[in-house]
């Protein structure tokens, strides 16, 4: 691929959130005048599970892992003077039903207009993999499935349907090979329940614009091939299950935030180094590459990070996306041996109807060359 021929980069994020809404958009201005090309908003606990700031039970928790919002009037602070143009942003852990509610309305202007430059996806089923140890799967679906079906049918173009989040289920545990499984499986579940209220010459459309958010761990080949085996899997399932012709449609469109669990508090300047390995994972395969990538601070593991910490990790980002020439090329992963070994492996991790089973055929197993 010659110069003039360049891909364009992912998405840069950073995952922010913080105080006030005033204090973190102060941040996300400072961020985007850095270089930064779109936004995750980390919301705090009481905000996620739909409490006041100055509920008895928010005590201790506002403010102190994302940003608290109680009304409409703090997601328009949080937003104020953001430059909307080519603006993308990723509402994180929307879990609580009237967040989805008072983020729809948010980019209409003054009089009442959609902003069309600006636009976004939320995760309205994250609390399956947060919490799914308190309900069954199948409970844990049918509760929030009314809600889901309204708010998705509702959307407009600013907002995706559905971002499918997987990346707490590797926090929690699974494997990447299981962390697969239960995200297609999630994705299937929420098509299954929406094809038969939207039309059939929509429908097509509508499994185009679902969205997944994946992790990225320190395994990077087995998280390459994870990613590869992904695309090739939403595509059969779009084809051979809902029957959508258009390739385009058929495409797996995902973010990802690289493992912060894995991150340490002893010697953290070393997570630098994990960091940049866990996003060769999503960035090296032009075939699996990710659409947004957003990576946690070197030292996040003692505590929310500094601006400073973030600019560090956005320079990665950029030195990765604009210095080096891996955008001029094609997949460079498909004459890796490993990867063309593994991912067919991957791919035998099949899906059935989820939440009724998930069968593991083959799990992905080391190469024994």
């Amino acid at each position: 691929m010659s110069q003039t021929q360049k891909d364009r980069p992912w998405l840069i994020r950073t995952y922010a959130g913080h105080s006030t809404a005033e204090a973190s958009n102060a941040l996300y201005r400072s961020n985007l005048e850095k270089g930064q090309t779109g936004l995750s908003v980390a919301f705090d606990l009481p905000t996620q599970t739909g409490y006041d700031s100055d509920h008895v039970l928010s005590r201790g928790e506002v403010g102190k892992v994302g940003v608290p919002v109680g009304h409409l009037g703090d997601m328009r602070a949080l937003f104020d003077q953001s430059p909307s143009k080519n603006e993308y942003v990723d509402d994180d852990h929307a879990t609580a039903p009237w967040l989805c509610r008072s983020i729809l309305p948010w980019p209409r202007n003054r009089r009442g207009r959609l902003q069309a430059s600006r636009h976004g996806a939320e995760r309205p089923d994250q609390g399956i993999s947060l919490a799914r140890h308190l309900y069954l799967p199948a409970r844990a679906l049918a509760q929030d499935d009314r809600r889901r079906g309204r708010v998705l049918l509702y959307q407009r173009a600013q907002m995706e349907p559905m971002n499918v989040c997987s990346y707490h289920l590797q926090e929690a545990g699974a494997t990447p090979e299981q962390e697969l499984s239960f995200a297609l499986a999630t994705g299937i579940a929420v098509l299954d329940a929406l094809k038969p209220r939207v039309p059939d010459e929509d429908f097509p459309a509508l499994c185009g614009r679902i969205s997944f958010f994946v992790n990225a761990g320190i395994r990077f080949v087995t998280e390459m091939c994870k990613m590869r085996a992904f695309v090739d899997l939403w595509d059969e399932i779009l084809e051979t299950r809902y029957g959508v012709e258009n390739p385009k449609f058929r495409r797996f469109r995902y973010g990802v935030q690289v493992n912060s669990l894995g991150l340490t508090e002893q010697q953290p300047e070393n997570n630098v180094y994990r960091i940049l390995i866990e996003m060769l994972a999503v960035t090296l395969s032009k075939k699996a590459r990710a659409r947004a990538v957003q990576l946690p601070a070197w030292n996040e593991a003692l505590g929310l990070p500094r601006p400073w910490d973030q600019q560090w990790s956005m320079r990665m980002q950029q030195i990765m996306a604009y210095e080096t020439d891996l955008l001029e090329y094609d997949d460079c992963s498909t004459t890796i041996p490993p990867s063309t070994r593994r991912s067919p492996n991957s791919r035998k991790a099949r899906v059935t109807s989820w939440p009724t089973s998930i069968q593991w055929v083959v799990p992905l197993a080391p190469s024994t060359t």
